[in-house]
């Protein structure tokens, strides 16, 4: 007998095939998925098991909409529950509109949601559930569920009140006997990736905790198959005998796994296993999905076509690389928003991705929303001088030069991309010089014409991911914020423009990146 496993994961919100920056019919969405997924299901020799592996309710446009504007996931929970998946994961984006909002989230769910290493003060899984045994024509499968453990490095410690995070190998190790006995077959949902190389088991990070998949698998005997997330790659492989998948982002791709299983008196047993990746390129949304989502939809693209400001000069972002090496207005900007409503003298931000494009003449909503695409808040740190060379030097690690040309690290773009991790400065004045060793670039720092002292105290403004260590600035500790701006960046941005209808495009060339 043949089994089907079917895994979607980080679709991010994105339900119709558009990046909502007026590219439409592109190869991602929900609708696509759903119409995938019925074909699937329909070709399918034998039993089907579909499993959603989280961050679904954050990360587009339309997902913020909801979060801010409408005050509730219903629109997106009713859409998941049309798709009919068997198993829910919690991913660590499901935290960050609040506990309230991923609670409400929950309870719409009609699949199990799952999170085995999530626990709570009495060590029992903090949402209700650590796995399900679905049976299948005479086959139990047992889903034992997982998220990645380094959230609170992430989120605000009020958001995880009562909340314990273990690492998934030591969760598993505890789980897979007992679902050994229970279960003829026994797969893991991951919403974490791999820390290290397929085939050579060489890090690939920061051996941090926030990816354990290679150690779990290296580590924990009796998984029949393997389905990850989190870090948007995509992986149909076999690590140790374990066929393993990774299906993308904002759902461009499923993840399948077959396994080919025979009765051996009570017993069954694995005798042939593969695993897939189906692109939904070519596939036309599912209709009823569309239906679903359009009226809200709708209220969204008005919303995003509401104007904010204009831009004197030029905003655009022409080439992502150029505007970290060589400081851009568009970068500038949204340093004096921090500044501006935090009343620090020093900021710090990022160019999160390569797919903003800056502000034309006219600026909307969804100029904002397209740019700055997470939901942060801000935090205020104080730090001495050595913290913040530290810190700096370490953005400085984000840049490589190749061929006489500085070029962001390749190390940091593969396996996943972290553009979001490489920060710009305003407030002082500051020289990377790439000639220099690592540890050994940050030649010149300055704060008010002076230079910084190691001792000296600074407040810093920054997002709430960084004030608090994310992206392993260990200098940053949640310990060392003084204070907190708790309105979401995008609405301070918008705010900042109402009070500054007209912002030019300029920039006072504070930092210098050299060869």
């Amino acid at each position: 007998m043949k089994i089907t496993f079917l895994e979607t994961s980080d679709m991010h919100g994105y339900i119709s095939p558009t990046d909502y920056s007026g590219k439409e019919a592109l190869a991602l969405g929900a609708a696509k998925i759903a119409a995938k997924l019925k074909e699937l299901r329909s070709k399918a020799e034998g039993p089907v098991i579909t499993i959603e592996n989280g961050d679904f309710i954050q990360g587009s446009p339309l997902s913020y909409y909801l979060a801010k504007e409408k005050h509730s996931a219903k629109e997106l929970t009713d859409l998941i529950n049309k798709m009919h998946y068997d198993v829910q994961v919690i991913g660590n984006h499901e935290f960050n509109y609040g506990i309230d909002y991923l609670k409400e989230a929950i309870e719409n769910y009609t699949a199990p949601v799952l999170a085995a290493n999530v626990l709570n003060h009495t060590g029992q899984p903090y949402f209700g559930k650590a796995y399900t045994i679905i049976e299948k024509a005479g086959i139990k499968i047992a889903v034992l569920g997982l998220t990645t453990q380094y959230i609170p490095h992430w989120e605000k410690p009020e958001t995880l009140k009562g909340m314990v995070f273990e690492s998934i190998v030591d969760t598993a190790k505890k789980y897979i006997p007992l679902l050994k006995q229970q279960a003829d077959l026994v797969v893991v949902s991951y919403h974490g990736g791999f820390e290290k190389e397929l085939s050579t088991g060489e890090a690939t990070e920061a051996l941090t905790g926030e990816n354990e998949g290679y150690a779990l698998l290296q580590e924990v005997a009796g998984i029949d198959a393997l389905f990850t997330g989190h870090q948007h790659r995509t992986i149909a492989a076999k690590i140790n005998g374990v066929q393993i998948v990774q299906p993308g982002y904002r759902g461009n791709h499923i993840g399948e796994i077959q396994l080919t299983v025979e009765k051996n008196g009570d017993q069954a047993v694995v005798v042939d296993s593969c695993a897939a990746l189906h692109s939904v390129e070519a596939v036309k949304p599912d209709p009823e999905i569309l239906s679903v989502i359009r009226p809200v939809e709708a209220e969204l693209e008005s919303w995003l076509d509401q104007t904010l400001g204009e831009v004197s000069g030029d905003m655009r972002i022409l080439d992502p690389m150029q505007a970290r090496i060589e400081e851009h207005p568009y970068v500038e900007f949204i340093n004096r928003v921090q500044l501006f409503a935090s009343g620090a003298k020093i900021s710090g931000t990022a160019l999160f991705n390569n797919d903003g494009k800056g502000f034309g003449k006219t600026i909307t909503m969804r100029d904002v929303i397209t740019n700055y695409i997470y939901p942060n808040t801000l935090a205020v740190i104080k730090i001495n001088g050595a913290e913040l060379r530290s810190a700096l030097e370490q953005t400085a690690n984000y840049l490589a030069v190749e061929n006489g040309r500085i070029v962001f690290n390749p190390a940091f773009i593969h396996p996943k991309p972290q553009y979001y991790n490489y920060d710009m400065y305003e407030g002082i004045d500051y020289t990377i010089d790439m000639s220099q060793p690592a540890g050994q670039r940050i030649t010149r720092l300055d704060f008010q014409g002076k230079p910084i002292t190691l001792e000296q105290e600074l407040e810093v403004v920054t997002n709430q991911y960084r004030a608090i260590g994310g992206g392993n600035y260990r200098m940053f500790r949640a310990e060392k914020i003084v204070r907190e701006i708790p309105i979401d960046m995008t609405e301070l941005i918008a705010e900042y423009l109402k009070a500054h209808p007209v912002i030019k495009a300029e920039v006072n060339h504070n930092f210098q990146v050299r060869l």
